[in-house]
């Protein structure tokens, strides 16, 4: 394993739930509401959907969503994909990306496990996308080669320019006295890419500020924070009290 991927491994291992909090958890903080992943029934126009637009070409092609959650990244590219297949961890999340694609009338399939283990079954694509799932890979490495490998004429990741979890770490401070390291970012994940041979054009920017729903940011913090639902007014006190959060992003992509 190389510099960067040590660094990479290790600044995710440093920010994980501590064992003794993650013990007393009322429910999974790792756990997503599958709902919150619902594709828009109008794309958002972003750098990373025109780059994978732009590799589709006009005739269109198949394209394989690595960690594609209710399948936001995949679904935008109708109605040039002409094949989509989600990948996932979760079948909760399957089962969303299921449906949205079924209402869009949309060829597809799942395949449900860890990326890159379940490479093989997933098969190749002409593109292939992984959006904001890099934070979640402890090894990068391998996970990002096995997507150029599963790709004919390019990959399209996403991600923030900084770990996203970041935004908690006052949350942690307050709740636990629980000081975390700094978060790694995305100038960590390009030197891992890097070291592992892979140059990818990168396009920086920002994604417009929205307001959040301030129930639904409780909810996620409770979950995340371990703490049971006799908290949720404290919770929702520090979490209201905070600033808003970065929206910068970076999409990273090259040729299959």
């Amino acid at each position: 394993m190389g510099s960067a991927a040590l660094r990479w491994r290790e600044l995710l291992e440093a920010r994980a739930i501590p064992a003794e909090i993650l013990a007393a958890a009322p429910q999974d903080p790792h756990r997503h509401d599958p709902d919150r992943f619902l594709p828009p029934a109008v794309p958002e126009d972003t750098p990373s959907r025109r780059t994978a637009l732009a590799l589709l070409g006009e005739q269109g092609g198949t394209v394989l969503d690595v960690g594609c959650g209710g399948g936001v990244a995949g679904l935008a590219l109708v109605p040039k994909v002409t094949h989509l297949t989600g990948a996932d961890h979760a079948d909760d999340m399957l089962a969303v990306f299921e449906r949205a694609c079924t209402e869009r009338g949309v060829a597809h399939r799942t395949v449900l496990g860890p990326w890159p283990d379940i490479a093989p079954q997933a098969g190749v694509a002409d593109v292939v996308v992984s959006h904001h799932v890099g934070y979640n890979t402890v090894e990068l490495g391998p996970f990002v080669a096995a997507l150029g490998a599963a790709a004919r004429r390019g990959v399209v990741i996403e991600l923030h320019a900084e770990h996203p979890g970041g935004w908690m770490d006052p949350l942690w401070a307050h709740f636990y006295a629980l000081h975390r390291p700094p978060p790694a970012t995305a100038e960590d994940a390009l030197a891992v890419l890097e070291e592992i041979g892979i140059h990818p054009q990168v396009q920086r920017w920002s994604r417009p500020r929205t307001p959040r729903d301030p129930e639904e940011e409780v909810r996620f913090s409770l979950r995340r924070l371990c703490l049971p639902a006799e908290r949720r007014a404290e919770v929702a006190e520090v979490v209201l009290g905070l600033g808003p959060r970065h929206r910068d992003l970076l999409t990273l992509s090259w040729s299959g």
